[in-house]
């Protein structure tokens, strides 16, 4: 009887299927700015979201780490600079996430 009431419960759970990747506010923030850019610099970044550079950097790694943004380190004249560019899955995954969140919206009454 408990396996029944439990498969009961988690029928009526909702199926969420929304990228939590993404949908950390500071992430939707970075990926939404990368979007409509080529690239954009880690300076100019920090100064769009208003993030920390420690904040910034962490939430570049776990994008880098899910494969939507590409990191690229170099110096020029002895200063580090990086660039930061949206990947294609990145892309992807910022427009699926856009469809759902439309498609959840759409739903609610007027």
């Amino acid at each position: 009887m408990g396996s029944n009431l439990e498969k009961n419960q988690s029928d009526k759970e909702p199926k969420i299927e929304l990228d939590r990747v993404i949908h950390e506010p500071a992430r939707l923030l970075i990926v939404t700015h990368l979007y409509v850019l080529d690239s954009a610099d880690f300076l100019f970044l920090l100064s769009q979201t208003g993030l920390t550079k420690g904040n910034l950097s962490s939430h570049l790694s776990k994008l880098e780490t899910a494969g939507y943004v590409e990191i690229h380190k170099e110096f020029i004249e002895k200063i580090p600079h990086t660039m930061l560019t949206l990947t294609n899955a990145g892309r992807e995954a910022l427009m699926q996430y856009r469809s759902y969140m439309q498609e959840m919206l759409n739903k609610l009454p007027s």
